[in-house]
């Protein structure tokens, strides 16, 4: 069955972090872009050579689908240099288009989910799905008292993707932890990004620490893969059975 593309329109773009921007688009065909939080979009373009090729990146939009189908359609993409995607990326001016398939993907909150606890483990724009999903979790936490912890791995406070809106939401929910985990460089004291639960190492280093419960756990791992299998077989180790473990990796492509 052939996939069905449509145009999206860029409509703003901010800069994440030195190499990662945020790039809101909208439908431009008229449509709502209707997805459940987690899932992915699928970007074509050409190579020089005219050679079809694809990107994947999830949806980052906070949309809130029982009042109505949205119309926002926002992504992060990390800017590689030599990359065919980045030039694309960068080439567009607001007002242009790309073309897009989906939403799709199953890296996604189960209506179904009776956990006590949400694992969420990501780095890089391996976040980004959780950002999509923080309505859900507000009311996970708000309708049956689910806890949920975000180990975000980052190399720099510079690179805290959407860390200050984690941040914000984790003091509007105390179900909500937000725990950054940075590799090279440790906040400055007294710095937005300074606070109790930052940690200095890979977000698999810290895992143990929050106790992995295969009665009560579901975790999520999205981003780098070695990360993503580090994190797998600790879980499965703490005795969370593979159902418990959803998990989407991140491989960057030129």
């Amino acid at each position: 069955m052939a996939i069905v593309q449509f145009p999206l329109k860029l409509v703003g773009r901010r800069m994440l972090a030195p190499s990662v921007a945020h790039l809101t688009f909208t439908r431009d065909d008229g449509q709502p872009l209707d997805f459940v939080p987690g899932q992915f979009i699928q970007v074509h373009f050409q190579y020089a050579d005219g050679t079809a090729t694809k990107r994947s990146y999830s949806l980052a939009t906070i949309h809130d689908h029982a009042l109505a189908p949205g119309d926002a359609v926002e992504i992060a993409v990390s800017y590689v240099p030599g990359g065919a995607a980045t030039a694309l990326f960068e080439g567009l001016d607001e007002g242009g288009t790309v073309q897009a398939s989906g939403p799709f993907g199953r890296f996604c909150l189960m209506p179904a989910d009776v956990n006590r606890r949400y694992l969420l483990i990501g780095t890089g724009t391996g976040v980004t799905p959780y950002r999509s999903m923080l309505p859900l979790l507000a009311q996970a936490i708000a309708t049956r008292g689910a806890e949920v912890v975000l180990l975000f791995g980052a190399r720099t406070p510079a690179e805290l993707l959407y860390g200050d809106e984690f941040r914000a939401f984790a003091e509007a929910h105390p179900g909500f932890r937000f725990v950054p985990c940075f590799s090279r460089e440790l906040p400055a004291p007294g710095s937005a990004h300074a606070h109790a639960d930052v940690r200095h190492g890979y977000v698999q280093q810290f895992l143990a620490e929050f106790a992995p419960d295969p009665a009560g756990d579901v975790a999520y791992l999205c981003g780098n893969p070695n990360m993503v299998d580090a994190c797998f077989e600790a879980l499965k180790e703490a005795g969370l059975a593979v159902p418990q473990i959803r998990r989407e990796k991140y491989v960057s492509s030129k």
